[in-house]
């Protein structure tokens, strides 16, 4: 039985997502993810390494863009197989596939604008990766899965999601391939959620596979206490509001802005912030909001009683939903200090960047990142200390504060890493550590590799693998 692994993205790296397994005749494609990092996203335009069309079907591990967010493209270019996710995720994806789409269309405008404006010629005209009717068209292909039940796929090939609790709807998969008596089961990680945390339920945890690839974005980091949490973000609301300022955080609209917001609830009940008004500055975060009250067998224990006693935390008092650019564009009149949630998360499109623009210079204002923010984003370069930043075709001084709720992170830490993989009956044949910066990879590679038994390397792009 002849089966051969293929990584086309997060390899060495955090974002762009794509695996390609082939076994028994059929190919498979796990994710199909965009390359965020600005000096890697010229793998977005590259052809796919084989025909799309010879691909028979492909899964989403979850709706983040950097897992699902290539998937037009790639459906436009030939696909034309079943897209296997969960329901949740399958919403959501249809949301965050037609907002990105939307973004690319607006931002490629906007370029072609400037330059008409500055009377430059581009060598290359601004177009946009893909549009809205090519995200549409595609979900044509979404073929929902429930947790804990296999799905065929082909002959001696099977799928099974389980719930990995790192965003709505979020799963590990496995793929069990059997021929000629034998069988391969083969583990995707997706993206690793953390114990404990508020609205989800905690992740399943996987119990045999011969091999399996599991994320390493905090692979090399232990995050903060979980009660730090609560009073890191009360700390940053009432400093904004003693310094007069706007408390401005870049919230990834799926996931990042729903805790934030259970958060925020919580400690206004608990009278330890005060009533400012806050605003949910994003139509995708609001739609989101929407199909997370459709699921609620999703929830946590915790947010299932919240919501039982009609507290739930997207209703919480001062918020104020903003879907339309009019209503965005006014925020920046309001007098007096207040927080404003949009995205994109990592300061790379989207509403964000307009915010950003009118409170990064102010010394009064906190910028506060709730999220991973990855190598080469606007995200990380206020994130890492730039005293000045590009936004939008012109240069701002940095001169807001500038901080980071890093225990607010859905990704499994260090630690939390080894407790999911610790539940494997044996070591499997190897474990290939993928979506997470060069260092923080290696490191947890070489840390799996000192357990008994245990193989674990970091693949590089374009490695491929037969699995015995």
């Amino acid at each position: 039985m002849e089966i051969k692994l293929t990584f086309l993205g997060a390899a060495q790296t955090v974002t762009g997502s794509r695996y390609l397994l082939e076994a028994n005749g059929v190919r498979l494609l796990v994710d199909c993810g965009l390359c965020q990092e600005r000096e890697l996203q010229s793998r977005n335009w590259q052809p796919f390494p084989v025909p799309p069309n010879t691909i028979q079907a492909a899964f989403f591990t979850h709706a983040h863009l950097d897992h699902c967010g290539l998937f037009p493209k790639f459906y436009r270019e030939g696909f034309r197989g079943k897209l296997y996710c969960t329901a949740a995720t399958s919403e959501v994806a249809g949301l965050v596939l037609e907002d990105s789409a939307r973004l690319q269309e607006e931002s490629a405008q906007f370029k072609q604008n400037r330059h008409r404006q500055e009377g430059r010629k581009a060598e290359h005209p601004e177009v946009p990766l893909y549009g809205v009717e090519d995200a549409r068209a595609c979900q044509g292909c979404f073929t929902a899965a429930k947790y804990g039940e296999p799905v065929r796929i082909a002959d001696g090939i099977e799928a099974t999601f389980y719930n990995v609790g790192h965003v709505l709807g979020a799963s590990f998969i496995r793929i069990v391939i059997r021929s000629n008596g034998r069988q391969t089961a083969i583990v995707f990680s997706g993206d690793i959620g953390r114990w404990n945390m508020p609205i989800l339920q905690d992740p399943t945890l996987p119990t045999q596979a011969d091999y399996v690839l599991i994320e390493s974005t905090y692979g090399d980091r232990l995050h903060p206490p979980e009660s730090d949490m609560a009073g890191l973000l009360a700390a940053e609301v009432n400093r904004v509001r003693d310094a007069g300022g706007n408390l401005v955080i870049p919230a990834f609209a799926f996931e990042r802005a729903q805790d934030v917001l259970f958060e925020l609830n919580e400690l206004l009940l608990a009278n330890k912030i005060p009533h400012l008004m806050t605003f949910l500055d994003s139509p995708m975060a609001v739609s989101i909001c929407e199909v997370f009250e459709r699921h609620p067998e999703l929830y946590d224990h915790q947010m299932a009683e919240r919501v039982g006693e009609h507290e739930s935390p997207f209703d919480l008092p001062g918020l104020k939903l903003t879907r339309t650019a009019q209503e965005s564009k006014a925020i920046n009149h309001i007098r007096g200090s207040c927080i404003i949630m949009a995205g994109a998360g990592m300061c790379n499109g989207g509403r964000i960047k307009h915010h950003l623009t009118r409170n990064i210079t102010r010394p009064e204002s906190t910028i506060l990142f709730v999220g991973y923010q990855a190598a080469g984003t606007l995200g990380r370069q206020i994130a890492d200390g730039a005293k000045e930043v590009r936004i939008l075709g012109q240069t701002y001084p940095v001169r807001a504060r500038v901080a980071r709720l890093d225990g607010c992170s859905g990704h499994a830490d260090r630690d939390e890493l080894l407790r999911w993989l610790g539940k494997l009956q044996a070591p499997p044949k190897k474990t290939f550590v993928v979506h997470g910066e060069s260092e923080s990879a290696l490191s947890f590679a070489a840390l799996v590799s000192q357990k008994p038994g245990w193989t674990a390397l970091a693949p590089n792009y374009g490695d491929s693998f037969a699995l015995e």
